[in-house]
Formats: C-alpha cells, sequence, structure tokens
C-alpha cells in the first residue's frame, strides 16, 4: 500500500496534468555547472576507488537510489539516520537489503571539500547510481540535478511505499503506477537484478516447504535451478546471499534470459513472465537489443518522482542528518 504522501502527490499530477514539479522538468544535467563545475569528475573519482575494492557495491548504490525514489520521491531521505523515531533506513524493506550508506557519506565529503553546501545528497545518489551502473556495464543516461534533500524519514512509509519480493505482477504494476512509472518501466527497471545478490530469507520460502508443503518448492522454477537455490542457501542460513543472476557484476540482459527459463532468483522475478504483457516487453527487449535504452529511459523517469526544487527541503552537509 502507498503512503498517503505518495497517493496525494499522484492525485495532484493527474489533476493539474503533469506540471514540472511532477515531470521533473525542473532538474537540469548543467545545474551545477556555475556551482561545482567539477562535480561528476569527484564523483566518478570516489566511485572508481569504491568499486575497485568492492565491484558488487555498484549493485547497492543503484539499489539505495530506487529505494529512496519510492518513498517521498527522490529526496535523500533514505539517508537519514534514525533519530527518536524509526528512519527508512531502518525499516523491515530496508534494514537487511541496504548498503552503500559509509560511500555515499565518502562521496559527500569529497564533494562538500571542493563545493561546501552546494550539491545535495538526493543528486549524489542519483550522480552515483548512474556513474556506478556505467562502469559495470554498456549503459549510461543523462542524469537531471536540482534535487533538493527531504527534512522528515519514516520507517513505516519505506514498508508501505516499497515492494516485496511476493509482489504479484499485479502488485508491481500498482506500487510503480503510483509513482507515475507504467507497466514497461516495472518491467525495465526490474532488470537492475542484473546487479547484485539477494538475501537467501527471501529465497527458502520458495524451495523449502513451499506454501506449507513437505519438502515442496515453487513450481515456476526450473527444478535444476531448484537444486542450486537449495545448495546455496539451505534453510538454515537465512542471512546468506545468492546472485540475482549468473552475472551478477555485470550489467547485461542475462537476468532476463535467466528469468525466461525459470531461473528467476526472488518470487518478483518470476511474475514478469507471468502476465502476458511483461513477458512480451523482455521478449521484445532481448530481441531489438534495446535494455540499456529502455532501462536508461526508465532511470530518468525514475530520477524525477516527486522532486523537492527550489526553496523546498535544504542542502545537507552530511547525508546522514538534517542541518
Amino acid at each position: 500500500m502507498a503512503s498517503p504522501s505518495c497517493l496525494r502527490w499522484v492525485w495532484a499530477c493527474l489533476l493539474l496534468a503533469l506540471p514540472a514539479a511532477c515531470s521533473g522538468q525542473l532538474l537540469s544535467a548543467t545545474f551545477y555547472n556555475p556551482s561545482c563545475s567539477n562535480l561528476t569528475a569527484i564523483v566518478t573519482n570516489r566511485v572508481t576507488s569504491i568499486l575497485a575494492t568492492d565491484i558488487g557495491l555498484a549493485a547497492s548504490l543503484l539499489r539505495l537510489h530506487f529505494h529512496d525514489c519510492f518513498v517521498r520521491g527522490c529526496d535523500g531521505s533514505v539517508l537519514l539516520d534514525s533519530t527518536t523515531i524509526l528512519a527508512e533506513k531502518d525499516s523491515v524493506a530496508n534494514l537487511n537489503s541496504l548498503r552503500g550508506f559509509a560511500e555515499i557519506d565518502l562521496i559527500k565529503a569529497d564533494v562538500e571539500a571542493a563545493c561546501p553546501g552546494v550539491v545535495s545528497c538526493a543528486d549524489i545518489l542519483a550522480l552515483t547510481a548512474e556513474i556506478a551502473t556505467s562502469m559495470v556495464g554498456n549503459v549510461s543516461w543523462k542524469v537531471l540535478l536540482g534535487r533538493r534533500d527531504g527534512l522528515v524519514s519514516l520507517a513505516t512509509e519505506a514498508d508501505a511505499s516499497l515492494p516485496p519480493s511476493t509482489f504479484s505482477f499485479n502488485q508491481l504494476v500498482q506500487a510503480f503506477a503510483l509513482n507515475g512509472l507504467s507497466i514497461n518501466d516495472m518491467v525495465v527497471l526490474s532488470g537492475a537484478h542484473t546487479l547484485g545478490r539477494a538475501r537467501c530469507l527471501n529465497v527458502i520460502p520458495r524451495v523449502f516447504n513451499f506454501n506449507g508443503g513437505s519438502n515442496t518448492s515453487d513450481p515456476s522454477i526450473n527444478s535444476t535451478f531448484v537444486k542450486s537455490l537449495r545448495t546455496a542457501c539451505p534453510s538454515t542460513s537465512p542471512g546468506s546471499f545468492f546472485p540475482l543472476d549468473s552475472t551478477s557484476s555485470t550489467f547485461d540482459t542475462v537476468y532476463y534470459q535467466n528469468v525466461l527459463a525459470n531461473e528467476g532468483v526472488l518470487a518478483s522475478d518470476a511474475e514478469l513472465i507471468k502476465n502476458p504483457l511483461g513477458l512480451t516487453k523482455i521478449n521484445s527487449m532481448l530481441s531489438t537489443n534495446s535494455f540499456a535504452a529502455d532501462f536508461a529511459a526508465s532511470m530518468v523517469k525514475m530520477g524525477n518522482i516527486q522532486v523537492l526544487t527550489g526553496a523546498k527541503g535544504e542542502i545537507r552537509k552530511t547525508c546522514s542528518a538534517i542541518n
């Protein structure tokens, strides 16, 4: 179920015929040219160092941007620490699935040293996601900038807004639609699972005692793949990990090939081909080799969700706390 703030935004956009605040046209690729002209180089240098140490963080940095935008829009709220109230990063949806916070802090420190008080944490998330993803695959997009940072972060909103891995196709469509994203956007952005890994706690219910059965698995999973999942994710090891596709450190189309072979790791992966619209979109991307271009377009669209611009929000000095 989407948060009240998200629902209000969607209806406002519909009623007002998608004004600039909804479409993101107040953002600009050249926003920081006058105030921090070397921003991209600063972020690129630090991301290069980060990925040289741990290539798996490319997926984490991309995921942070997604998890930020789906709660209160792309306002950096996912980066705020809990105070007397639990923040988004400590929600059930995020606590065991997100990392990269320390790396964002390093990037922010680099940027602050060069351009103090100028660049928002929300923009750093957006720029870092693109740079990290482009470093592990043949994909890039024009990052529009000019977001400001939000002042509120609530775990309850994250749990209400972020689609879990157990969602059906229709539930995924609804969750994305509430953020102004289409069915095609949902299928395309699910392709982010070409990078990274899943916790076994999300895999175990699919391969052991599925739906309460005795030693049963989800029938939609290839039987050979079930054996691989059971070996890597024994029922006693929910904290272990399994790669989301067989080339999990490279941005490519292998994720979709695996899904078509009934080797999607998460239940939500398998859902993509249970609906003709999802299946058609996947086959179209594979046959035309359009995934990278489609992903880029959907990422730009996602980055425009409910952005704060102008005098709204603030530019945080540190990403984990409001000023």
